[in-house]
């Protein structure tokens, strides 16, 4: 067993590239390597370096292969192509059996022959998301230009060179050759024009090198100094930070060396939104803000430098200060600039622009979302006069100078500007919050108007791209369709509400242009926002199966009802009766399709006449009973006592199945226990489908 080290050494990779390249050169090496056996791999990534460690065999062992041919009878020329596939000659092939049979030894080789022989071409194909070509006479690609390639084994270096010759065409791979040489940071020491390399042989040896010369290699080490830095800053002046787990990794992936130090920002711009604030400092800068405990901005916020300034960091705070100051001036520049014309003085300026090719300008949708969230409001408890004023101005903000700078302030600005306005509070609410939920983590909108205005901007995208054949495909969804359908899902499961998908996808398709309102692809948006909800049940860890087996051809779309059902039958199936009622409806499932085919369907009301045992009869009066107050139960959306009295049945099935042969001689005997059956199987299918429930 021995340490396998490399390090890929190159110019500043992109934040959001690091750790993916990293996972795949876990993976391209442990493919690449199978053949010794490669073992607890990891990676190390930062903005110059890919690097991964692992152990593996000393070498690959020795082994006899025998690749058996053709038959003897065969013609030659299979001969000759088998020989030729393997690279061996007639001589090396034997007749055993009445076939051809080639072994071939094959000697162990090497460690570092093998790494040696399969880097190259790894390192030539690695697959970054983009890459560059740089200098001449050279077809090598990497996401920056690659400077050093470090690697070792068991402390030695491993020689290769990504120089190259095919076709009689030379590429010397920038002369980029493997040893066991690195820099640390850029900048250190301090003073110095160039980093020096040093030698590094082991994990251990590059690890520690790199850390004494201002270069963490952990990603998590250095998300965790950011965070620990500047919070430890922040509680200090009793100050909270704003959480972004995003901007954490991003930062983590800018510097090296991670120094954390707060800044001061005029109060002259305290006057300006949070948002605007907190974005302008994300955005533009990699800025972290600061709010007080009551969760109001702080005139602070908190920066991560790459070095540790001699000076205490006097320059650097003054110096992004500075920035800052530049950035929060032509916030409120526009800020200033877009209150003076009233929200609703932008609306005329949407028809000029265009939302989607076949579905019209904005000012179209505008109109759309209107009416869809006048024709909402009730559903929810809205006021229509109110939903409609808010998605009659929700799209307005699109045309302010603040947006069109910052556009993750869509619809924020928006409220802002209507309050300005002196819009009504909920009209003004509704606008900021109708893109909400953005994801999972984001907070859902309650308020009766902004829940109005939300559904109808998503039931109206839905229907629209649908339409215009831009359904998902695959893992691609560029219009975000996927995230609009878990904020249908999301908007009425925080709500409790109670709404008909379908007829409201063809109230939104009633709107589109004329030759997009009967667009065959509008069939599949129920099963869509189907598939979605089941999604979003399986990533929270519950049973995504037992609604798929309710929803089974039941065409019900109402989220609440059929979670409310589905949650009935999950605590029921966790009983033992319930889990005795699935076994038992799956076996008669089974029963019945294997019956069936020879001779069925034995559908029909079972004669009473015809039961010879006890058990059977005991059946046949359950079900009489249960069937009737189930079948009430569902309709009345009592799911709880539906799935107790379906689950009373055990005693009476148990003794069924234990007593009774359902395919007995007596041919009448037989038909009339397959429809009891029947019947069993039919009481279950008012609730589920349980062939489709896993257990």
């Amino acid at each position: 067993m021995a340490e396998l080290l490399l390090e890929l050494f190159s110019e500043e990779i992109p934040a959001r590239m690091q750790q993916p390249a990293g996972e795949e050169l876990v993976r391209q090496i442990s493919k690449a390597l199978a053949a010794l056996n490669v073992r607890e791999a990891r990676s190390y990534t930062g903005p110059r370096r890919i690097a991964l460690v692992c152990e593996l065999d000393a070498q690959v062992p020795a082994e006899t292969i025998q690749e058996r041919g053709p038959r003897e009878t065969a013609p030659e020329r299979a001969l000759e192509g088998f020989l030729r596939k393997h690279n061996a000659s007639k001589d090396d092939a034997k007749l055993e059996g009445g076939f051809w049979v080639l072994t071939r030894n094959t000697p162990a080789i090497a460690a570092e022959v093998c790494i040696a022989g399969r880097l190259p071409a790894l390192l030539r194909q690695f697959p970054w998301p983009k890459s560059m070509r740089w200098g001449t006479g050279s077809t090598f690609t990497w996401v920056r230009p690659l400077r050093r390639i470090l690697c070792t084994l068991g402390g030695t270096i491993v020689p290769f060179s990504l120089a190259t010759e095919e076709g009689g065409t030379p590429d010397n791979g920038h002369n980029l050759t493997s040893s066991d040489l690195t820099e640390g940071h850029r900048f250190y020491p301090a003073g110095a024009t160039k980093a020096e390399p040093f030698q590094a042989r082991t994990f251990t040896e590059w690890q520690n090198g790199l850390r004494a010369r201002r270069v963490l290699t952990d990603a998590a080490e250095r998300r965790s100094a950011i965070l620990q830095g500047i919070n430890q800053l922040a509680t200090g002046e009793g100050l909270a930070i704003v959480t972004d787990p995003g901007l954490v990794e991003e930062v983590a992936g800018l510097v090296e060396w991670p120094v954390p130090f707060l800044g001061r920002i005029d109060d002259t711009f305290m006057e300006l939104p949070a948002e605007v604030m907190q974005v302008s400092m994300r955005v533009n800068q990699r800025y972290f803000a600061l709010r007080h405990t009551d969760g109001s901005p702080a005139p602070r916020f908190a920066f991560v430098s790459n070095i540790d300034p001699s000076d205490g960091g006097a320059q650097v705070i003054a110096g992004n200060e500075r920035v800052l100051r530049a950035r929060f001036a032509d916030a409120r520049h526009f800020w200033d600039l877009d209150r003076k014309s009233p929200l609703e003085s932008r609306i005329a300026g949407l028809d000029n622009v265009t939302f989607h090719a076949d579905l019209g300008s904005q000012g179209d949708r505008v109109k759309r979302l209107v009416r869809l969230a006048e024709l909402i409001a009730p559903m929810v408890g809205a006021s229509p006069q109110h939903a409609a004023r808010a998605a009659l101005l929700a799209k307005a903000d699109l045309s302010t100078g603040m947006v069109g700078e910052f556009p993750e302030l869509q619809g924020v600005m928006g409220g802002y500007y209507a309050r300005h306005d002196q819009e009504p509070a909920d009209v003004c609410t509704a606008i900021s919050e109708h893109y909400q939920p953005r994801g999972p983590s984001d907070e859902t909108p309650t308020a009766p108007v902004s829940v109005a205005v939300a559904l109808a901007d998503r039931f109206d995208m839905l229907a629209g791209f649908f339409a215009a054949g831009a359904r998902p495909t695959g893992s691609g969804d560029p219009y975000g369709l996927r995230r609009a359908a878990l904020g249908i899902i999301s908007l009425i499961r925080t709500n409790g509400l109670r709404l008909d998908l379908v007829a409201l996808f063809v109230k939104a398709a009633e709107a589109l242009p004329a030759a997009l309102q009967n667009a065959p692809d509008l069939d599949l948006l129920p099963g869509f926002i189907a598939e979605r909800l089941r999604v979003q049940l399986r990533s929270e860890g519950r049973r995504h199966d037992i609604l798929a087996a309710i929803s089974a051809g039941n065409y019900d779309t109402d989220i609440t009802r059929l979670l409310a059902r589905t949650e009935a039958l999950a605590d029921m199936l966790a009983t033992e009766d319930g889990k005795n009622l699935l076994a038992a409806t799956k076996r008669a499932t089974n029963i019945l399709r294997i019956e069936d085919k020879k001779d069925g369907p034995h559908e029909g009301t079972p004669d009473p006449a015809l039961y010879t045992q006890p058990e059977e009869i005991a059946l046949a009066a359950a079900l009489k009973t249960v069937i009737p107050q189930v079948e009430t139960a569902i309709t009345a959306e009592r799911f709880t006592d539906a799935m107790r009295e379906a689950a009373s049945l055990r005693p009476a099935l148990d003794t069924f199945f234990e007593g009774v042969i359902v395919n007995a001689d007596d041919i009448q005997i037989r038909g009339n226990r397959l429809k009891l059956l029947s019947e069993l199987v039919r009481m279950t299918r008012l609730i589920a489908d349980f062939s489709q429930i896993d257990g």
